[in-house]
């Protein structure tokens, strides 16, 4: 079972020509409403990755929060965790450039409302997959490590958006996801020696024993473990809308490991998938099916491969 402790938003999307610059404002050219938040966009990917996916988080009484439970309930995901408050549903308000880069701020709303106390309704269990990112308190998502690593479960902790306070307990996570710049600045916050972004990542692995995990967008994936590294690259597309890429990322990763897959293998899965997320606008709706990764997979193997 993959456990999701996370945020639960409604997406409002504007498209623009181009991403405005400080107090600029340029004309809009289209406007659409999807479900996201990091934690449910997680747990949407590692459902549709095959995965059994539990959610824990919160939602307002209005009527943002049945839209943003939508594609979760459509996709088996078991919201039992999932508490209704008195708080609106958390928002994101995004805007998407023409070639695909976008400018996001999010109202936590009902997500600030998720405490240590929420985390009897995870039900953790050994062997179970525990995947928390940063759209939550932070006090919440430190317990939940805790709470994970007591009942044997693994952790993924996606560290987005960026927050110079978990630098204390960041090895408390089994599996660690950045982007290259949250992981530069923490890296800078954990006075990690000097060198390149993979001779960093090495020195993380070694003084916690611990995976760390950086996604490079269009350049692919790099990985340290104390056992070795790893470079995987991301599929050749096009992209359309890169929100939730690295969420549809952290989905599917939380699925491979799951199943039992080495980590080169899930990061290779964790890798098309994210890939694939950027050709469909939205965060969850563009979140790629698990039959749509094994047919990229195939196609992107060189012939004498297959």
């Amino acid at each position: 079972m993959i456990i999701v402790i996370g945020s639960i938003n409604l997406d409002l999307i504007a498209t623009v020509e181009r991403l405005p610059a400080p107090g600029e404002t340029v004309p809009g050219n289209g406007f659409s409403t999807a479900p996201g938040g990091k934690g449910a966009n997680q747990a949407l990917a590692a459902a549709r990755a095959g995965a059994k996916v539990r959610m824990v988080g919160a939602v307002g009484k209005d009527p943002f929060a049945a839209q943003a439970l939508e594609l979760l309930k459509a996709g088996a995901v078991d919201l039992s965790g999932v508490a209704e408050m008195h708080a609106s549903t958390g928002t994101a308000l995004i805007l998407v450039g023409g070639a695909g880069e976008n400018m996001i701020a999010v109202v936590p709303g009902a997500n600030a409302s998720v405490v240590p106390g929420d985390l009897a309704k995870a039900f953790l269990a050994k062997g179970d997959v525990v995947l928390l990112q940063h759209e939550i308190p932070l006090e919440t998502v430190e317990a939940a490590l805790d709470a994970a690593r007591d009942a044997g479960a693994v952790t993924v902790l996606n560290t987005a958006p960026f927050h110079s306070g978990v630098t204390a307990w960041l090895a408390k996570a089994d599996h660690v996801v950045a982007n290259e710049t949250e992981f530069d600045l923490y890296a800078d916050a954990l006075a990690l020696p000097a060198g390149d972004r993979p001779t960093r990542m090495r020195a993380f692995a070694e003084k916690t024993g611990r995976v760390v995990i950086v996604t490079l967008g269009g350049d692919g994936v790099l990985a340290a473990s104390p056992g070795g590294f790893h470079q995987v690259p991301a599929l050749k597309i096009e992209p359309v809308d890169t929100v939730g890429a690295g969420d549809t990322f952290c989905g599917y990763l939380a699925a491979g490991l799951s199943s039992g897959l080495p980590l080169e293998d899930a990061l290779a899965r964790a890798a098309a998938a994210g890939s694939l997320a950027c050709l469909k606008p939205g965060a969850q709706p563009s979140i790629p099916l698990k039959a749509d990764v094994d047919a990229a997979l195939a196609a992107a193997l060189p012939d004498e491969g297959r």
